[in-house]
């Protein structure tokens, strides 16, 4: 008998609105399979937090988390590297990991989805050796996500997003940075670093593969006030790309020297925090376990990059 850890968010928008025991009943008739029983238990702060980091200890074999992206992010921290399998259910503010696989917003049918979802590694990336799922960025990009979380109240999407814009560019400022990629370095003057888990190929901020083991890394060259607000303009309309002052590479691996700093506010999965530099980015191939929808995209993204590969 296998045995399933669910862990919600009491502070979830479709908890408060739906009612958190009738949400848990839905949860707990949903998940509860043959062979498969099911713990549901809707928390909030400190207690989901401690739910979540005992999973390992605790005898489950999967645990599915009903949040955003940042508690997402520190489950995935806690699974990293183990065969507990990791589900998750997009009831929070961002939602990039179940986007990525196809999951419905819509609470029921998202239910439904991991109803019949498989077991698939995916890559990690991993912070000063802190796992995380998705982005982590310093610089522009950073004030912008802090400014957005202060803004949360802030009706319609497209205000919110330039109210935060004008935030950001009066807070940030220029970033002495010396980037390390297979032992050389090379300095630059940006006012913004990203770093992405595998590719954001696809529109949305979406990824086709996750697991193609690597990280691309993108550098907004420091030119200014107005090149700031093109850039968080492209990043709304999907034409961050195109922009000629954001370059973008990949590596395995990359090391983030400050030059004029030792400290500085870090995004990572939608979650603010205070690091020490240097960041040292890594992959972390494989080391998740993910639940995912047979009708997810990355199924059919592997079958074609192995034609490929055998192709070749």
């Amino acid at each position: 008998m296998g045995r399933t850890l669910v862990v919600l968010n009491a502070q979830a928008g479709t908890v408060r609105d739906v009612g958190a025991e009738k949400v848990r009943a839905e949860v707990d008739a949903a998940l509860t399979l043959p062979g498969q029983e099911a713990d549901v238990r809707v928390l909030e702060g400190p207690e989901m937090v401690a739910a979540i980091g005992d999973v390992r200890r605790s005898g489950y074999d999967t645990l599915v988390v009903g949040a955003g992206d940042g508690t997402v992010s520190y489950a995935a921290s806690v699974l990293c590297g183990s065969n507990i399998t990791l589900g998750v259910l997009p009831l929070g503010t961002m939602n990039l990991l179940a986007y990525d696989i196809g999951l419905p917003r819509d609470l029921t049918a998202a239910l439904e989805a991991l109803r019949h979802a498989k077991a698939k590694r995916i890559d990690l990336a991993t912070l000063n050796g802190r796992a995380f799922h998705g982005v982590s960025g310093l610089g522009f990009f950073t004030q912008m996500a802090m400014a957005r979380e202060q803004m949360r109240s802030t009706r319609g999407r497209v205000l919110g997003w330039f109210l935060a814009l004008g935030r950001a560019v009066v807070r940030s400022g220029r970033l002495s940075l010396e980037l390390e990629i297979e032992g050389q370095r090379a300095p630059i003057d940006a006012y913004a670093a990203l770093v992405t888990n595998n590719v954001f190929d696809m529109s949305g901020w979406h990824r086709s593969r996750l697991n193609a083991g690597v990280l691309e890394i993108h550098v907004a060259e420091d030119r200014g006030a107005l090149a700031r607000i093109k850039a968080g303009a492209d990043l709304l309309v999907e034409a961050w790309r195109d922009n000629p002052g954001i370059h973008s590479f990949q590596a395995k691996a990359v090391t983030i020297h400050g030059l004029r700093r030792r400290r500085a506010w870090v995004a990572t999965d939608g979650e603010i925090t205070r690091e020490t530099l240097p960041l040292r980015y890594e992959v972390a191939p494989g080391a998740l376990s993910l639940l995912m929808p047979p009708d997810a995209s990355q199924w059919q993204a592997e079958a074609v990059a192995d034609v490929k590969s055998a192709a070749s």
